[in-house]
């Protein structure tokens, strides 16, 4: 290998931010054994390691993160050529965008995002990554498009627009020996809970209203997601706070239902942010106005 290009670029990009190949080979449209064989030929080219396999995956050397700034740059470069404000058409781009969200926003946003998508932009691709405390540094770096969520990790150069509001409702099983058609304050304060410890979510909120409220609840369970709540309340006599959005996803079956919660939660409203230097990105734009679109009649 003599000289590098795109392919070899992205796949490296890919490859940080998945740590894994069968992954990185999906999301690249190509066979495990290629990139395989490429990254070989990238060792040789570089003569460094650049991935070792460790217990969190392919970890990049320290060779390939001073190479991150210059191929992030290459990236942008490449996407605002071949994705400008000219030859953008989401009828035909095949694009990827990545968005950053909780796995709250997993379950009740991507389906009816990528439904719409699919009926504008039928090769548009999107791949979800985690809101995390690095969402800012990445939408700045233009490693993902967008993030959506609850949180006050935005500073200065982002925008921000809203989505819809949000608040908090009290889970129950239906065939639950004590709660009927209404919660007491009295039935939440003496039954045990399951708590969500979730990142980029509204859970300070929550607490500090409750603690605000002179309320102490029984928590009995404490999870990292919402992802298996739905189970645990079905088979158990537990109680659970989740977001009403949420809350409607998980009650369909009728095995799982929702009260209103017997003292005082704020609501708060789901945002969409980008950084200012993607603002004027048509790419950006149109992901952008689909999001508002899809979500704002929430």
């Amino acid at each position: 290998m003599t000289n590098l290009d795109i392919r070899d670029i992205e796949l490296i990009d890919t490859l940080v931010r998945t740590n894994n190949i069968s992954v990185t080979a999906e999301l690249l449209g190509l066979s495990q054994p290629s990139v395989s064989i490429r990254i070989a030929k990238l060792r040789k080219h570089f003569a460094d390691p650049l991935f070792v396999r460790t217990s969190e995956g392919m970890q990049p050397t320290p060779k390939i993160t001073s190479l991150l700034p210059a191929i992030h740059a290459v990236i942008n470069l490449f996407s605002e050529i071949e994705e400008g404000d000219v030859k953008f058409d989401p009828k035909t781009s095949s694009r990827v965008f990545r968005i950053g969200m909780t796995n709250t926003g997993q379950i009740v946003v991507i389906a009816k995002l990528k439904n719409a998508l699919n009926m504008l932009a039928p090769n548009i691709r999107l791949e979800v990554v985690e809101l995390t405390a690095n969402s800012p540094m990445q939408l700045e770096r233009g490693e993902i498009d967008i993030v959506m969520g609850f949180t006050k990790i935005m500073g200065p150069g982002f925008y921000q627009q809203k989505l819809f509001s949000e608040h908090y409702v009290c889970l129950v099983r239906s065939n639950h020996p004590r709660i009927k058609n209404s919660l007491s304050i009295e039935q939440f304060i003496k039954e045990d809970h399951v708590s969500v410890k979730s990142s980029g979510t509204a859970h300070w909120l929550l607490e500090k209203a409750i603690d605000d409220a002179g309320v102490t609840r029984k928590i009995a369970l404490w999870v990292p997601s919402f992802l298996g709540l739905a189970e645990i309340v079905r088979t158990t006599d537990l109680l659970a706070l989740a977001p009403i959005h949420l809350a409607r996803i998980l009650c369909r079956d009728k095995s799982v239902r929702s009260l209103d919660i017997p003292i005082q939660i704020p609501s708060y409203d789901v945002k969409q942010y980008w950084h200012e230097r993607y603002h004027q990105e048509s790419g950006n734009i149109w992901l952008r106005k689909i999001i508002a679109n899809t979500m704002q009649n929430e």
